[in-house]
């Protein structure tokens, strides 16, 4: 089966490629070398809270810039089509999305997945769950009460936000096109916040907005949200590498990535001014100890990724034959 393409207009594309700049590290243009770039641009996804997102990643950029001697720059593509669209165009050296935008990534750029969020101690915690949020004192029970209801979405390419949703309701009977009113919202945190301020009844974002990070930002409290489905577990989020870099540059960015947890990058000094109390879900041996924001998802580790950690994707998309997988 193939994929859709990602469809950007020249326009918003070129507002992207002027965001990230013109690449040092692209093929046709490389300079001064391949193997030593000028600057690294590592691309993230803004949330409604950019400038914390942006920091988040500060120190797991702070570590690449050690570990490869070369500058790094975080740039905020508005979408994940934009990130796409720019690692395409080879202007995005590094970047972090959902694992359905990377499975669409693979049909237009010349990218491998490196590491994926290992959100605990415990290797492979960082699979993540869709969850369908409702208001409190909502009527809809569960998934099978969405039919003929406004529902927020993320992005179309987000695996969370979109993919993992509209699967779970084609499952229970609902055309996540024509049984449901859908909006899309952009990002996770502005999914919520609609849901709750009437703009929809039920929204589909990644689960650790609702378990961890909004709460944590003081957005949520308990018994604002009920949360009404929950997806089978999905791949960790992925961080992938432009395979225009030099092989060994390319193994220097990894070993960065995997050789710190949020615990010894905190204790090598790369977050000195943004610390936090590493959370109780590390376990006894973490209590107390201060802990760098690890990525956009809190993780306490990435650990190593393959193409094949992302099968998954692929199957859901050949079993649901989904608008958004298909080319029509």
């Amino acid at each position: 089966m193939r994929k859709t393409p990602i469809v950007v207009s020249l326009a918003v594309l070129g507002l992207v490629l002027a965001g990230c700049g013109s690449s040092p590290n692209a093929r046709p243009e490389a300079a001064p070398t391949a193997d030593a770039p000028e600057e690294l641009v590592f691309a993230v996804v803004p949330t409604d809270n950019s400038k914390a997102l942006e920091a988040s990643f500060m120190p797991l950029v702070a570590a690449i810039e050690e570990g490869t001697g070369i500058p790094t720059r975080i740039e905020a593509v508005s979408s994940n089509a934009g990130v796409i669209e720019a690692q395409a165009a080879e202007r995005v050296d590094i970047a972090v999305y959902g694992a359905f935008s990377y499975y669409l990534a693979t049909d237009v750029a010349d990218i491998t997945p490196v590491a994926m969020d290992q959100l605990t101690p415990k290797p492979g915690s960082g699979a993540v769950q869709s969850y369908g949020v409702v208001a409190g004192g909502s009527d809809i029970a569960s998934i099978d009460d969405v039919a003929g209801r406004t529902v927020c979405f993320t992005d179309p390419a987000s695996t969370t936000g979109y993919l993992a949703a509209a699967a779970g309701l084609l499952e229970a009977g609902i055309d996540p096109e024509n049984d449901i009113t859908p909006i899309f919202a952009g990002k996770h945190d502005v999914a919520v916040t609609q849901m709750l301020a009437g703009d929809c009844e039920v929204a589909f974002v990644a689960g650790t907005f609702i378990t961890d990070l909004l709460p944590a930002r003081g957005v949520i409290a308990e018994g604002d949200t009920a949360t009404v489905w929950t997806s089978p577990d999905i791949p960790g989020t992925p961080l992938v590498i432009g395979n225009w870099l030099s092989d060994d540059l390319k193994e220097k960015i990894i070993e960065a990535v995997l050789g710190y947890d949020a615990v010894t990058a905190a204790e090598a000094g790369l977050c000195d001014d943004a610390q936090r109390e590493s959370p109780s879900t590390w376990g006894d041996e973490y209590t107390g100890t201060m802990a760098c924001e690890w990525g956009g998802t809190g993780a306490f580790a990435f650990e190593p990724a393959t193409d094949g950690d992302y099968d998954s994707i692929r199957t859901i998309c050949d079993t649901t034959q989904a608008e958004v997988c298909r080319n029509d």
